[in-house]
């Protein structure tokens, strides 16, 4: 005789897990103008300029913020897109691109 599957013995479905989140940290400094940071965000990361303008006067009084909230891998490729977006030709003094860091996306 066969034993019927009752809710008590059936197997628990399998749990998934959610990949951790890493937050994209744009850092401040004065070697890059308001409209690079603007251009910047709007190019790789695809918001509009009103955010990307809100973002760049967070990263110019806080000296950070936090620019994308995603997995690793994405976080990963988009750091290493913040850091070859080049110089600001609009500043001479200026050498290369702006600095951005992964943090774990804790809470």
């Amino acid at each position: 005789m066969q034993e019927i599957e009752t809710p008590q013995t059936m197997p628990a479905p399998p749990q998934t897990r959610r990949a951790p989140l890493w937050h994209v940290v744009l850092l401040d400094d004065d070697d890059h103008t308001y409209d690079y940071v603007i251009e910047m965000l709007c190019a790789i990361f695809r918001i509009n300029p009103r955010a990307a303008f809100l973002a760049a006067r967070e990263v110019d009084a806080r000296g950070r913020v936090i620019v994308d909230t995603t997995v690793l891998e994405r976080a990963e490729f988009k750091r290493e897109q913040v850091i070859s977006y080049g110089p600001d030709w609009r500043i001479e003094r200026c050498k290369g691109s702006m600095s951005c860091v992964l943090e774990p996306a804790t809470g």
